[in-house]
């Protein structure tokens, strides 16, 4: 009885693997027609917004557009994370969406950069709030609420938490107390310091992920046995992936910035201050990046969905940061960086609440819900603070 107990066990553990697999593995087959037309009709509007300017109730049909891109980007990630295995599947789209999103903050900057001070902090904040209460909230709630107690690596987890808090700070924080210069900004030296701060803790975070700890960040169940199946998905499907995975990217990131300014007068026209186009733009940028998480969050696969998550939070800040810097040199822009009190007191909260709710190794509803009430606060205050 006992034999046939484990052979049992043992043959649910191989269906489950399998199961997880099917959906990654079906989709890499081929590229379906939908996962090239999407981006091609984004690329599309944007050829027509181009033309000409459009109005603040055009661009609200025209940001539908970018759903379909997004669900495509978010395709073509499976498949790329299914041939390179964990952990580094989570870093394709990490790593793609911030490599493009520094393009666009540099390409903001460089059009207007008297009235782009405040870009990069409004950024920089918006998406770390985004993930760490939004994105993280949505997966704990939406994975508990399937599964009750979902499981994950606490290692892993504790390590990316403690450099994004350590990153949140310096960069978003500190400006606003030293007396070396004006409220809010750095010298040159401490903005040098700063700046190689966030890459120096970026570049060992990744090789703590990826090389010297790869176990902490590998699923507790099951571990690179996920990835069985990624022979299946040949060198020529790849890369079609990674090139139509930029693509839906681009267009993502080059609607966003071609809706901003039409979206901005929609904004201003319900009283809401112009920072708030910050978090618009940054929630659609994130969009690929979250769709992923929540998706391996539903399909009991938390700790995919954090080191996405986290993964993210942390290429923000640590690659984003030092290419503003040193462009900031060369260009001679005056980067304000430090938050208003209300703000910081947001950013402290979710520093808190994410070490405490992350820091035991499993989430239930509850904790997914905090993360959630967080979020709304910090939604509703952008637009009505």
């Amino acid at each position: 009885m006992a034999a046939g107990g484990n052979r049992a066990a043992e043959h649910g553990g191989r269906c489950r693997r399998v199961k997880r697999l099917i959906t990654p593995l079906a989709l890499s087959q081929t590229a379906p027609a939908w996962s090239w037309l999407a981006p091609a009709a984004a690329w599309l509007a944007l050829a027509v917004l181009t033309r000409g300017s459009i109005s603040g109730t055009d661009a609200l049909v025209f940001l539908l557009l970018l759903f379909p891109a997004v669900m495509a980007a978010v395709h073509h990630a499976e498949v790329i994370a299914v041939k390179v295995g964990e952990p580094f599947g989570t870093l394709v789209l990490a790593l793609a969406v911030t490599v493009i999103e520094g393009a666009l903050i540099i390409t903001l900057m460089l059009a207007k950069p008297g009235g782009s001070q405040e870009l990069l902090r409004d950024t920089v904040y918006a998406t770390v709030m985004i993930i760490l209460t939004g994105v993280v909230g949505l997966c704990i709630t939406s994975g508990a609420a399937r599964h009750h107690v979902q499981r994950f690596g606490l290692y892993g987890v504790s390590a990316a938490n403690t450099a994004i808090a350590t990153l949140a700070v310096l960069v978003l924080v500190l400006p606003v107390f030293t007396t070396s210069s004006a409220s809010g900004t750095f010298t040159l030296s401490q903005l040098v310091l700063v700046g190689c701060a966030c890459l120096v803790l970026w570049l060992l975070f990744i090789f703590v992920q990826t090389v010297r700890h790869r176990h902490y960040f590998l699923p507790e169940e099951g571990g690179e046995e996920d990835h069985v199946g990624s022979h299946q998905v040949s060198g020529r499907q790849l890369l079609l992936a990674i090139v139509l995975l930029f693509s839906c990217l681009g267009a993502v990131v080059l609607l966003a910035k071609a809706l901003s300014n039409p979206l901005s007068e929609v904004i201003r026209a319900t009283g809401a201050p112009l920072s708030a186009v910050g978090v618009v733009i940054a929630t659609i940028v994130l969009l690929p990046e979250s769709v992923a998480a929540l998706r391996a969050a539903r399909a009991n696969r938390l700790q995919t969905s954090l080191n996405l998550a986290l993964g993210s939070a942390m290429a923000t800040i640590g690659l984003t940061v030092p290419l503003i810097v040193g462009l900031s040199l060369v260009f001679k822009w005056n980067l304000v960086l430090g938050l208003d009190p209300k703000a910081i007191t947001l950013l402290a909260l979710t520093l808190l609440v994410s070490s405490i709710s992350l820091g035991t190794g499993r989430t239930t509803v509850l904790q997914g819900s905090v993360h959630m009430v967080i979020f709304v606060i910090f939604l509703f205050t952008s637009f009505f603070p």
